[in-house]
């Protein structure tokens, strides 16, 4: 299935019915009174986040929906019946941005919240709405409401604790896919990977992360070059950036320093937020290195990097030190995630507390 992850549509919610102006007629019942009901409301648009889906195709090929306007009120006391809802089952970490005005409307990230997008219109009043004591014959009524029409553009930012990050062929999908349940396409050219990739890795039975890989980044790529500046927003809601270099180059004459360099200057330009995240440098494919060399080239790369945070050096390919560099991010993780948690007020009483279970 092709990934989408950026849609425009114009939603309308549908309008509200016409209230109705009647008078009872039965026969040997003379002024019998109003009888002419409130139009029913019309349709709601919805969004509605579907944990199943994880893209937006279905809104590249439909670009309206239109809810049901609300029926008229009709005489004899009937009102009209209300609008058909739209449902629209959005992916989580899909943003609902006003094309006309750019601002964020909802940022859907809990499965199975259901937010109001496009409202629909109020029925009018029927003259029975206007009864009263001293208005016993009203002839008043209102029409419907017009329902709230708008455009939205459809923004999906996959949710992910770990993102991987460095340029085409430094092995992210290799990654991936020796340590997580994920199968990206791999081959020995650059920009095998064209939308990114979500994997699940499990350190220990109750123990995982998720892991993103996006298409590689070049130089340029915050002025559009390339493929990866397309998915970089997936990366804003990780929480540790894993930045893959590539040790061994195919060519000789690429030098991976001035590549890693390159990349956290485009991180930089392209949002600074992102360039704040914590990174852990990852040199891989260190076994493509003569073994007797590999301590010295490691030093080498950090030192001309002059990179202060963790490093490993690993082997996608023939799994080589992807344990150890698992259980270590799982950890940094846990931390991160245990610190972003409220703390427990000091004074709770866990008899009385309701979050907790009463105890005899």
């Amino acid at each position: 299935m092709k990934f989408v992850d950026e849609a425009t549509i114009e939603v309308a919610a549908g309008d509200g019915g016409n209230g109705c102006a009647s008078f009872r007629h039965e026969k040997y019942k003379e002024f019998g009174g109003p009888d002419g009901g409130d139009g029913g409301r019309g349709g709601h648009v919805w969004a509605y986040v579907d944990p199943n889906m994880n893209t937006l195709i279905d809104y590249r090929y439909q670009r309206k929906f239109e809810a049901k306007r609300g029926q008229h009120g009709m005489g004899s006391d009937m009102y009209g019946a209300k609008g058909d809802d739209v449902v629209l089952n959005l992916p989580v970490g899909t943003e609902i941005y006003d094309e006309e005005t750019g601002d964020l409307l909802f940022e859907l990230l809990t499965p199975g919240e259901r937010v109001l997008i496009a409202k629909g219109g109020d029925g009018g009043f029927g003259n029975l709405h206007y009864k009263s004591s001293t208005n016993r014959a009203p002839r008043q009524k209102t029409m419907g409401h017009a329902g709230e029409k708008r455009a939205v553009r459809l923004e999906l930012k996959v949710l992910a604790d770990v993102g991987l990050l460095g340029m085409p062929n430094a092995g992210k999908s290799t990654l991936i896919a020796s340590v997580s349940n994920a199968r990206p396409k791999i081959a020995d050219y650059p920009f095998t990977t064209l939308y990114p990739n979500l994997g699940v890795v499990r350190v220990a039975p109750e123990k995982s992360f998720v892991i993103a890989d996006v298409p590689g980044l070049i130089e340029g790529a915050s002025e559009g070059a390339g493929l990866g500046h397309q998915f970089l927003r997936h990366l804003q809601r990780t929480r540790l950036l894993l930045h893959l270099v590539d040790v061994a180059p195919f060519d000789e004459s690429v030098d991976p320093v001035q590549q890693a360099k390159a990349i956290v200057a485009e991180l930089k330009k392209y949002d600074a937020e992102l360039y704040a995240k914590p990174r852990w440098l990852v040199l891989n494919k260190l076994d493509m290195v003569p073994e007797n060399e590999r301590e010295a080239l490691v030093a080498d790369i950090k030192k001309r990097l002059r990179f202060k945070g963790p490093v490993y050096a690993i082997s996608a390919l023939a799994r080589q030190g992807l344990e150890t560099l698992m259980l270590d991010v799982y950890e940094a993780i846990a931390q991160v995630q245990k610190a972003e948690q409220p703390p427990e007020p000091a004074d709770v009483d866990r008899r009385f507390d309701p979050r907790f279970e009463q105890t005899k």
